[in-house]
């Protein structure tokens, strides 16, 4: 981010279980992984950054994203907790780059469910298809877009997760 300066980072991960894509409200400066991630590292109530803020939330326009998914035919909801694992860690590290040295910038996390493919061999397990997740993406830079001057809709949003 240091090196190209942009004015917009959009980070996504995958939530499996998840029935639609849900932009993250906040990031906590905390690791706490239930289990250990593919280099088998496994922090434990440790801070992301010494000097860093408690949380932060997300400078994107979650509510006009969430309803910018929704005017697509497509299932969405904001998210207030990216959890506290890979994707937490990925959303604060971008908005502590965004605090420190991009005051210009914008960022924040969105979380896609499963694609198909990876639901296929667990049941009831909510799911869906790679151009759905395509079109929720693009609608949601979309709205990023449209509201990159002014600030974010003012309606009832909150989730759960």
């Amino acid at each position: 981010m240091e090196d190209f300066q942009p004015d917009v980072v959009l980070c996504s991960g995958q939530a499996g279980g998840r029935t639609g894509l849900t932009p993250e409200r906040v990031a906590i400066n905390q690791d706490d992984a239930r289990i250990p991630d593919n280099d088998g590292n496994q922090p434990i109530d440790t801070p992301i950054r010494e000097n860093g803020k408690a949380a932060y939330f997300s400078t994107l326009p979650i509510k006009a994203m969430v309803d910018a998914i929704q005017k697509a035919g497509l299932p969405t909801s904001v998210s207030n907790t990216a959890g506290t694992f890979v994707c937490n860690h990925l959303m604060y590290q971008a908005l502590y780059l965004v605090d420190k040295y991009l005051p210009n910038a914008k960022a924040g996390f969105m979380h896609i469910p499963f694609m198909m493919e990876q639901a296929v061999d667990k049941p009831n397990t909510a799911a869906m298809n790679l151009d759905d997740i395509t079109r929720c993406i693009k609608a949601a830079i979309d709205a990023i877009v449209d509201f990159n001057d002014r600030s974010d809709l003012k309606a009832v949003g909150g989730a759960t997760h």
